[in-house]
């Protein structure tokens, strides 16, 4: 944990990622709104299917966490870890809807 007063950000690129696939998203009719937080340990992208609910999706990037186990994660609105790793892309990856497809005998 930072001990500095200091507070964690999303980097430009990094916000650009987020931003152009929450905009994917809303295309999609899956999200509607969404939060920044800088925090002292953490920095949080928050997506909401509704502004006066909880946060369907939070991503996060911890910094002190991008030795052991990458810096980026994505938690699902019960606190669960649904993916953790070094490369924002593929965390994000997770929430991609998930494509069906007919296999025929």
């Amino acid at each position: 944990m930072r001990m500095s007063g200091r507070s964690v950000f999303f980097e430009r690129l990094e916000l650009d990622r987020l931003l152009r696939f929450y905009g994917r998203m809303v295309a999609a009719g899956e999200w509607r709104d969404y939060a920044l937080d800088a925090l002292p340990d953490c920095a949080l992208f928050s997506v909401y299917r509704r502004s006066s609910e909880a946060p369907l999706y939070q991503i996060e990037k911890r910094p002190d966490d991008a030795r052991k186990q990458g810096a980026y994660s994505v938690r699902a609105v019960d606190g669960r870890v649904l993916r953790r790793g070094h490369d924002l892309d593929r965390v994000l990856d997770v929430l991609l809807p998930k494509r069906m497809r007919v296999v025929s005998d």
